[in-house]
């Protein structure tokens, strides 16, 4: 193991403060002088050299001359929709790259630590900050994570389902490709009344606007009632246990008698090795096995009906009690 390589952090810091300062941006149109390319970006031209000459030496940019710097291949990556939101310091990504600072107490206590670097609890803090917070729903939405799939499977299939809900669907990127793969749907997407605004250029684009609801309130207080499906994506992760389940036990309520609560991406096989990721150092939150999740949301009043991997997620299918 090159240990060296692993505990590199000025290569990452550095590549951090290139996209923040959009120095490849800079540069698209042609190789720059040092003076130039660092009064565009607003900074110190003899320390934004230093650091452009490190990065030469990892592979990203070039110096064409003693102090005219080009883009190369590798640094067009910096240029990407996802790095610009993922490591822009500035914004979400600044959060996520400092909040990596509170493993160490994290680790110790098994509770998240974000409030150690940042004064506050994480989605507090996003809620403080509403800059902060729409770069976060950037990222997680299409600017980030690029079109997401509407294909995954029921049991009985689509035949009865007329109404779905997205719980916590962000900007509505995912519902707005559910509806436009079956035009029959109807659909409401719930999020904080702040993100779920933030959707109207969204469904607009797709086509479907006239076929959805909006519903901005929090997921813990009780949800719309009588729609045949709740979706969960990539939500019940970002919690620990209590508010899990609290989640969980919302959608049992407005489920019942006959609806379907379906969750993706937030569990796992059985045999699968959860990993930790920044969703995990975040928000104390947990990806689950299905045998984790079972018990759950048998605790919320569902059991499941279905769980297992489909090409684009894996998917559990549950009912209520």
């Amino acid at each position: 193991m090159d240990l060296e390589a692993l505990t590199d952090l000025r290569t990452a810091w550095c590549l951090y403060v290139a996209v923040t300062l959009r120095i490849a941006e800079h540069l698209a149109a042609g190789e720059m002088d040092i003076a130039s390319l660092a009064a565009a970006a607003r900074c110190d031209a003899r320390v934004l050299q230093l650091m452009l000459r490190h990065l030469v030496t990892k592979g990203f940019f070039a110096e064409a001359e003693p102090g005219r710097f080009a883009l190369n291949e590798a640094a067009r990556q910096l240029m990407s929709p996802g790095a610009r939101l993922g490591m822009d310091l500035e914004g979400f990504g600044g959060r996520m790259a400092y909040a990596w600072g509170s493993l160490l107490s994290f680790v110790r206590t098994g509770a998240p630590a974000y409030h150690e670097i940042f004064g506050m609890p994480f989605w507090e803090d996003l809620d403080a900050h509403p800059e902060v917070a729409a770069s976060f729903d950037s990222l997680i939405g299409p600017g980030g994570h690029g079109a997401f799939s509407p294909d995954f499977e029921l049991a009985g299939g689509w035949e009865n389902v007329r109404h779905i809900v997205d719980v916590g669907g962000g900007t509505g990127a995912m519902l707005a490709a559910v509806l436009r793969a079956r035009p029959g749907l109807r659909g409401t997407l719930l999020d904080l009344p702040r993100t779920v605004e933030r959707s109207r250029e969204i469904f607009r684009d797709a086509g479907v606007a006239d076929r959805v609801t909006l519903a901005g309130q929090s997921f813990f207080d009780p949800l719309p009632a009588g729609a045949d499906l709740y979706l969960l994506r990539g939500v019940v992760n970002n919690w620990p246990d209590a508010q899990a389940g609290l989640l969980l036990r919302r959608c049992a309520e407005a489920a019942r008698p006959n609806a379907r609560v379906v969750v993706l991406k937030s569990v796992g096989p059985d045999d699968s090795r959860p990993a930790l990721t920044i969703d995990v150092l975040l928000t104390g939150g947990q990806h689950r096995t299905v045998a984790e999740f079972r018990t759950l949301v048998a605790q919320a009043g569902l059991s499941i009906v279905r769980a297992g991997q489909q090409p684009a997620y894996f998917v559990v299918e549950c009912r209520p009690d």
